[in-house]
């Protein structure tokens, strides 16, 4: 994981050496990016941090722990399947979850949920596709994430 950074910089070396005004477009539109999700960022990992800091060892571990089992699987599933959050903000809360004692299960029910089921987005997607087809894909999506969460703990 260490390398990634030296690997970064030597693409970026490259890429200098070839066109050296894209290079410093790409790293200023990178850049403007970056500081434009911070705040998001932030406040996610903020709220996040207050959570934990407010919500008992014994309940996050009884609610979403290794031994919670099934209800703690269908927590997760179910809050990642009604959660709106960023991707680029999950994982970063997904390594939280597991520094606090969450299963590597149900931060896979957790995240795969919350990445293939939109409950949120329900009625925008039912407008552009309709109502059956919009439920049917998130009935699916739920159902495939599930076996996808299972499957993670097998394996982890």
């Amino acid at each position: 994981m260490n390398f990634f950074p030296y690997l970064t910089l030597i693409a970026l070396a490259v890429s200098f050496l070839f066109d050296k005004d894209k290079t410093i477009l790409g790293v200023k539109r990178g850049l403007r990016m970056f500081i434009g999700l911070l705040p998001t960022v932030l406040n996610v990992l903020i709220l996040v941090s207050v959570f934990l800091y407010l919500m008992p060892e014994e309940v996050l571990s009884k609610l979403l722990g290794k031994n919670s089992g099934v209800i703690g699987f269908t927590v997760a599933a179910l809050l990642g399947a009604v959660s709106l959050i960023p991707m680029f903000i999950t994982y970063p809360l997904a390594a939280v979850l597991l520094k606090s004692g969450v299963s590597y299960n149900i931060l896979a029910a957790f995240i795969t949920t919350l990445t293939m089921v939109s409950v949120m987005t329900l009625p925008v997607e039912a407008k552009y596709f309709s109502m059956k087809v919009a439920i049917l894909r998130n009935v699916l999506s739920f159902i495939g994430a599930v076996i996808i969460a299972l499957i993670m703990g097998v394996f982890l």
